[in-house]
């Protein structure tokens, strides 16, 4: 009995130290402590009304986190869906995030990984930074996109990515990942690196800031729903099995 409720050892990558996690080791709604929620109409056109600590949304179960988005009219929307946050609970600055997740397939689904600048609510957007770890289209089946979002000098946006092929991202769980210094930013799924961002100066770079993680899923949208929505479709869960992030070791 003392074995089983024992906590599990994670093993961290070489030269990286835990520095948060979670697990998901529990039931019922996300651990307080750890996460916060988007609430409303948010962003970018979307369909979903993302709700606030509504267990059919977002739920810990068997060991994962389940985004569930449902289509059912809610405070004026046709769909619910939820968006993890940590700002106000978890900032960091330099590091690596791991995420191990598996996709929702429905057209219009718009899941992501990301983090933001925690001084967003002082500086805006999008001089605040934005780095997207993971985004996925539905309608764009196969490929992972990873993307910087950045001020231009003299203002506007300024963006720039990569993108992965990745056949079962609906089917399994893989790790997607982004290590963070002051030299660059690189981006993996399964340990495959395949989009590097590197330093080029203070006018392109504006991630020297603690920031925040979302985790979140959105449908329809400017982007997500580009090729509609399938209605038939839902509910459409996105799972979680672990978040973790991690620091460079001291010497």
């Amino acid at each position: 009995m003392l074995a089983a409720l024992a906590t599990a050892v994670i093993a961290s990558p070489a030269g990286w130290s835990l520095i948060w996690s979670d697990e998901f080791n529990g039931r019922g709604l996300p651990d307080p402590k750890k996460w916060d929620y988007e609430v409303g109409l948010v962003r970018n056109k979307e369909a979903q009304y993302y709700t606030k600590a509504r267990l059919e949304n977002a739920r810990v179960l068997g060991g994962r986190l389940i985004i569930e988005a449902r289509r059912e009219p809610f405070q004026g929307s046709e769909y619910t869906s939820a968006s993890l946050i940590t700002l106000g609970k978890f900032a960091f600055q330099y590091g690596r995030v791991e995420v191990s997740a598996k996709l929702p397939k429905g057209l219009g689904t718009w899941p992501a990984i990301w983090i933001m600048g925690e001084d967003r609510s002082q500086v805006g957007w999008p001089r605040c930074g934005e780095i997207d770890i993971m985004e996925h289209v539905a309608h764009n089946p196969k490929t992972i996109h990873a993307t910087i979002h950045q001020i231009k000098d003299g203002g506007g946006h300024w963006s720039k990515g990569g993108t992965m092929t990745l056949d079962t991202y609906g089917d399994q769980f893989h790790v997607y990942a982004m290590e963070w210094s002051k030299e660059k930013l690189d981006f993996f799924v399964d340990d495959k690196l395949y989009f590097t961002f590197p330093y080029e100066g203070p006018s392109k770079w504006t991630f020297d800031r603690r920031m925040y993680l979302l985790i979140n899923l959105a449908i329809g949208g400017a982007w997500g729903g580009a090729k509609g929505i399938d209605a038939s479709a839902f509910p459409q869960r996105y799972e979680v099995d672990y978040v973790r992030i991690y620091q460079k070791s001291k010497a």
